[in-house]
């Protein structure tokens, strides 16, 4: 049993199963995307189930409209954490450990490594060796006596590459908690308010249209500030594309909400308002129009409520319902309730009586009205929609049109019973959303820390080179013909095959070895190497273990 938790542990924390956890990760993403979700759309979501018959049903009872807050999804987050720490937690203790540990020790035989050279050198030993200390500066050095009387020198360089290895993978594990943290303790609100200095509070989840809280939040401790709409101006292109939308507020949070002190902003699509950690967007506007009933007995009751959008020209439709008043009765009150529905058009465009709208700014406006009459279900105990009349009201006959009309602003009708019902005119509403997320900031950070290391692993090479002086025994010194006092070694290995290192080598080469430069040319492993390609890098390999073997701590 314990050999058996011991192999899970170890295939669980392989970096193989972090990419593959990476990767179904991604996938199990993608039904949030291509998919209607319930905690965004609940209604979109029950089309989808009726459209798609037992399909959709299994797509339900599969969670698939709850992708981020199913269990499967949460498993694979999880387990990618796990995973992750479990990878990078020895990784980072094997860092520790080459970060204080000397450079390996020089190769006995140089001339196995995919770079190399040899030459003589008119120099000392020391001469030698001081010269490749200077063309060395900014490498990690290690210089070393051998036994046969020759020296070296072991340097290496690139640490970096590992340094961004693990910034990138700590930077994922870093954006990982902080996602979790930022979904346990966010919250969404929207909400629509209308363009005449209207107010709205952030003081409870009661003064949303709808509100979406993280797990760790009940509503009760939101920040507190308060938002007022002076205006709203919308600006079209002639083509009736909308070129810009930018809403006139007032604000005020922390000490102004004692001193009720408020101050402008300017609300844009691309420049939310930022205030006490939550940021205010501005999602979309439309049109309100306006309705005066003058009832029966004399009595008058005016309403402004707002028509959703059914097309880019901005034609909208809507209702606006008024309870008859001086009816004491519930039985009476609900035989005449009034309903004003129908379609409303920024710019008038008729097709014979068929309202349509010719553009979306406000230059001829008109309503095209069905005037309903009987029970709109109010008292149902069911909640109804600002937007639409109960349609089983209808079709039971508890609700019946009593009139149909196009109107402009001025224009009345009149009911049998001697209602009048008059167009006023329309007003614009904006649809905000409040959004608070505590991470953002971490999230931010992490996401530059991952480019920033994956950059780095990228670009940084890890190469190793290696020096060794050999004095020639006996030598009396450099004769008349320039005879050679000191043979020189060289050699160098890079961490992996493709770093390019082949020709900073030559270079290093040339100005240890006083041969001309040579000139810039396909990388290759040595410039006197007369082995094939499949030889270099079998005696690189053969080298890369050689090396291994020797590190000294």
């Amino acid at each position: 049993m314990t050999a058996f938790l011991r192999n899970t542990w170890r295939g669980l924390t392989s970096m193989r199963t972090a990419l593959v956890l990476l990767f179904l990760l991604a996938l199990a993403a993608l039904p949030g995307a291509l998919l209607p979700q319930r905690s965004l759309n609940a209604t979109k979501v029950d089309d989808y189930i009726d459209a798609h018959g037992w399909w959709g049903q299994l797509l339900n009872r599969l969670e698939f409209y709850d992708v981020y807050a199913s269990v499967w999804f949460s498993a694979i987050y999880l387990l990618l954490f796990v995973s992750l720490v479990g990878c990078l937690t020895p990784r980072m203790v094997e860092y520790a450990k080459s970060l204080r540990a000397k450079p390996v020790i020089t190769p006995r035989n140089l001339a196995r490594l995919p770079h190399h050279r040899e030459g003589g050198s008119g120099e000392t030993v020391d001469e030698v060796m001081a010269r490749a200390k200077r063309r060395l500066k900014g490498w990690r050095l290690e210089e070393r006596t051998e036994e046969d009387g020759a020296r070296s020198i072991s340097a290496e360089r690139g640490y970096l590459r590992e340094t961004g290895n693990l910034v990138f993978h700590f930077a994922m594990l870093g954006l990982i908690v902080a996602l979790a943290i930022g979904k346990m303790f966010n919250y969404e609100g929207q909400v629509i308010v209308m363009a005449n200095g209207s107010e709205f509070c952030n003081s409870g989840t009661f003064a949303y249209d709808s509100f979406r809280p993280g797990l760790r939040v009940d509503g009760t401790e939101l920040d507190e500030f308060c938002v007022k709409v002076d205006d709203f101006t919308a600006h079209y292109l002639p083509t009736g594309q909308a070129d810009y939308f930018r809403a006139d507020l007032r604000y005020q949070a922390g000490a102004d909400l004692e001193t009720n002190t408020w101050r402008p902003y300017p609300l844009e699509v691309n420049g939310p308002l930022r205030v006490e950690g939550d940021r205010v967007y501005l999602l979309g506007n439309g049109y309100a129009p306006t309705f005066t009933v003058t009832f029966p007995n004399g009595q008058k009751r005016t309403q402004t409520t707002q028509w959703r959008q059914v097309d880019p020209s901005y034609l909208s439709e809507g209702a606006t319902k008024f309870d008859p008043p001086g009816v004491t009765d519930p039985a009476e009150r609900r035989t005449k309730q009034l309903a004003i529905t129908g379609l409303f058009a920024p710019t008038a465009a008729f097709q014979g009586k068929l309202l349509g709208s010719g553009f979306p700014d406000l230059r001829d406006p008109a309503v095209a009205v069905d005037v309903l009459r009987g029970d709109l279900g109010n008292e149902s105990g069911r909640g109804q929609s600002i937007f639409s009349v109960n349609q089983s009201m209808l079709d039971s006959g508890r609700l019946k049109r009593v009139a149909r009309q196009n109107l402009r602003p001025g224009e009345q009708l009149r009911l049998d019973d001697g209602t009048v019902i008059r167009f006023d005119g329309v007003q614009r509403w904006v649809y905000l959303q409040v959004s608070h997320d505590p991470a953002q900031v971490w999230v931010l950070g992490f996401a530059v820390l991952l480019v920033l290391g994956l950059g780095t692993s990228l670009v940084v090479k890890r190469r190793r080179f290696w020096v060794r002086a050999v004095p020639i025994t006996g030598d009396p010194g450099p004769g008349p013909d320039g005879s050679r006092r000191t043979v020189v070694l060289l050699g160098g290995l890079a961490r992996t095959d493709q770093a390019g290192y082949g020709e900073e080598f030559r270079r290093f080469a040339a100005d240890l070895l006083g041969e001309p430069a040579p000139e810039d040319g396909p990388d290759d492993s040595s410039a006197d190497s007369s082995e094939d390609s499949s030889e270099d890098t079998a005696d690189g390999n053969a080298a890369r273990q050689d090396v291994t073997a020797g590190r000294e701590t």
